[in-house]
């Protein structure tokens, strides 16, 4: 079985991968396609530090091929997106619907792979740079057949993570105003995210000029060029108070800072971005008496069983961007390609045909 796998000796494509049997609760998915997001490449420059050797790929959308003892809810053939959280589906959190606060869905780490006589980890619970993997039944999210491969494999991570963060998190309402610092694959979903919940204005923040039609096709109202001119004192000629939310996509402490820094009185700052980890960041207390308010947020606080099929409704009708999300479909083989037009800029989103 080929697939993408991380090790000390760099990123590979192999061809001698191979998955064990199922266990109960556990399903088999034939990978079709799989969104390349910098959390991916957060492994490979250290940035989130996950031992090796690792199949990579978290973003991904397959055919259930095979079904596990005690296994309900999913079917042989169903097309399904893959969540991250294998979350335990019983205790507290999951019961009153907070799945991304259980403890059961995140710190473990899980050896489906083989290659010769090595384990091999799958990352984030999902090994989706590979043409086959295993994973909890719970993960699995069945989708409408209609929807493409391409783009319902963002629906797993990109999009879950930003709509995510502007519905579940922030809960952005009608008539408030929104800054997204960082226009990639995540800030451009918080940014539909915004358009959808009837924001305005939505300003979007790059260091990248031609990332300004892309945001303002997703539904930014302003673009301000980081490179050129001061975020915050911008931010306030449009905002004179500053803005009633921020979202952080990132990762770096003086983005961070700069969305604090923009919010008007009892605004509310959330960091999606990840940065190296141990990183620190800084604020001023003196504004937290304003009532501003730092969230973090994971996974877009999702619901992947409810989230996701909302967010196929939205795009079947019309009002989800899914198809524009895709900027290119590289094969398996051209990951480094990916991973090179990723960094210069060039991708709203990679996807890896796989299938």
């Amino acid at each position: 079985m080929k697939g993408v796998l991380f090790d000390e000796g760099g990123l590979s494509v192999v061809t001698d991968l191979a998955v064990r049997d199922l266990r109960s609760g556990e399903v088999r998915v034939d990978i079709q396609a799989a969104g390349v997001c910098h959390s991916d490449v957060s492994v490979i420059d250290g940035t989130i530090p996950f031992p090796t050797p690792v199949v990579l790929g978290h973003e991904g959308v397959g055919i259930v091929s095979e079904l596990g003892p005690e296994v309900t809810g999913v079917q042989l053939g169903d097309h399904v997106v893959i969540s991250t959280l294998s979350n335990c589906g019983a205790c507290a959190a999951c019961d009153s619907g907070h799945p991304t606060h259980c403890r059961h869905s995140i710190g473990k780490m899980s050896a489906p792979f083989r290659q010769g006589d090595r384990k091999v980890l799958q990352f984030a619970n999902i090994g989706a740079f590979a043409e086959q993997t295993v994973i909890k039944a719970r993960q699995a999210v069945p989708i409408n057949k209609d929807v493409p491969f391409e783009v319902a494999s963002l629906l797993g991570c990109g999009v879950i993570t930003g709509v995510g963060a502007v519905f579940n998190r922030a809960k952005v309402s009608h008539g408030q105003s929104v800054l997204v610092v960082g226009v990639g694959g995540i800030g451009l979903n918080v940014i539909q995210g915004a358009a959808l919940a009837d924001a305005v204005p939505i300003i979007a923040v790059d260091t990248n000029p031609r990332k300004e039609a892309l945001a303002r096709q997703f539904g930014a109202t302003h673009f301000i060029n980081a490179a050129e001119v001061d975020t915050v004192e911008e931010v306030k000629e449009i905002c004179p108070n500053g803005v009633d939310v921020s979202f952080e996509c990132v990762g770096h402490p003086s983005l961070i800072r700069n969305a604090v820094d923009a919010l008007d009185w009892g605004g509310t700052c959330v960091i999606l971005g990840v940065p190296k980890f141990g990183t620190e960041a800084s604020f001023l207390v003196s504004s937290m008496y304003n009532d501003k308010t730092i969230m973090g947020c994971r996974y877009g606080a999702g619901r992947p069983h409810k989230d996701i099929p909302l967010f196929v409704d939205l795009y079947l009708a019309g009002r989800l961007k899914l198809d524009e999300l895709v900027t290119k479909t590289y094969a398996m083989e051209d990951i480094q390609q990916t991973l090179d037009d990723m960094h210069n800029g060039d991708l709203a989103r990679g996807v890896l045909q796989i299938g």
